[in-house]
């Protein structure tokens, strides 16, 4: 089971703490309820507050915590929920957060933060050299305070060697499935989202459905071409087109970029097509067809083919064990 802290600070919009609380509470265990199967809980929740004392949300609502910082004991991952919209008092107002935040992660905690709580963790500077989203409307201020962040507000979640981050308010709810999924796996993942009627995770502030970003290599000019690829996935490219981008011969490019991922470009994008189309399929009801164009296909026999080679199944069968549809019958 793993542990999760998840911090309670003054001004916080309440919703981004006791939403992603109630998702961690409730892997493996309420979809196990409502199926009649055994409960499994994959995490236990701790709630922090600086002091140990009850903070005032947004809106006035108080919230009493379990313990103060100082008595956290191990945990396996650190939740920073939104801390109001003032960006420019945020490390103030919660200024034993930072370097709280700052020893765990010396100590390889992971640690995820949504909407403006992002900023606390890169006043920490952990975010230094990472990608990171938060809020759109936020975004420019937030280039300016920390420019060493690679900011990516046009992303929903961002991972990036154990930081994760999330965008807006509601974000906090993609965040934590996200987090589910990256701890517990994807069924897991799918049956909390169905048991709590969440629509599963958007990765684009926009709405388009994709995959985050991962790369936990070091190689830039690959991770550069990676993130054209995933901006770009939906068309039809040569792969000179990336390899142009970042300044390489194709032979070089494909050799980096499997040196880099484990995986050529070809394979990597196709990933990519069917990562996205998974998405589409459990969140949406877009005809077969519709998603083969979307994710850069035009031959939806092909599409089939490419599908049930990467995961085993075909499509139909993907749509009705994860689709939004089964969350009205629970089988």
């Amino acid at each position: 089971m793993k542990e999760i802290t998840v911090l309670l600070l003054d001004q916080m919009f309440s919703s981004t703490a006791i939403g992603p609380m109630e998702v961690f509470r409730h892997a493996g265990t309420l979809w196990n309820i409502l199926t009649g199967a055994q409960q499994d809980a994959r995490f236990h929740v701790t709630t922090a507050s600086a002091n140990g004392r009850a903070v005032r949300c947004d809106g006035g609502i108080k919230i009493k915590p379990n313990v103060a910082l100082k008595d956290v004991g191990k945990t396996d991952l650190i939740f920073v929920p939104t801390t109001g919209l003032s960006v420019d008092d945020v490390v103030e107002r919660n200024a034993a957060i930072v370097p709280w935040l700052q020893r765990r992660s010396t100590r390889g905690v992971a640690i995820a933060s949504v909407c403006s709580g992002v900023g606390l963790v890169a006043a920490a500077g952990l975010l230094d050299g990472k990608r990171a989203t938060t809020h759109w409307g936020l975004a420019e201020r937030f280039r300016e305070k920390y420019p060493r962040v690679k900011w990516m507000p046009e992303l929903m979640v961002t991972e990036d060697h154990g930081f994760y981050c999330g965008g807006g308010v509601n974000a906090s709810l993609d965040l934590s499935i996200y987090l589910v999924e990256r701890f517990c796996g994807h069924d897991i993942a799918m049956q909390t989202a169905k048991a709590l009627l969440i629509e599963t995770p958007r990765a684009w502030q926009s709405g388009f459905a994709i995959v985050p970003l991962k790369t936990d290599h070091t190689d830039d000019s690959i991770s550069s071409a990676q993130e054209w690829m995933h901006k770009n996935f939906a068309t039809t490219f040569p792969l000179e087109d990336p390899a142009r981008r970042v300044g390489m011969s194709v032979r070089n490019f494909v050799r980096r970029f499997k040196g880099a991922t484990g995986d050529s470009p070809l394979i990597y994008l196709q990933k990519l097509r069917i990562a996205a189309a998974k998405r589409m399929l459990e969140s949406n009801h877009r005809s077969m067809q519709e998603i083969c164009d979307a994710v850069g296909y035009q031959d939806i026999a092909f599409f089939r083919g490419l599908f049930q080679r990467h995961t085993g199944v075909s499509p139909s069968a993907y749509r009705d064990r994860f689709g939004i549809a089964s969350q009205t019958r629970i089988n």
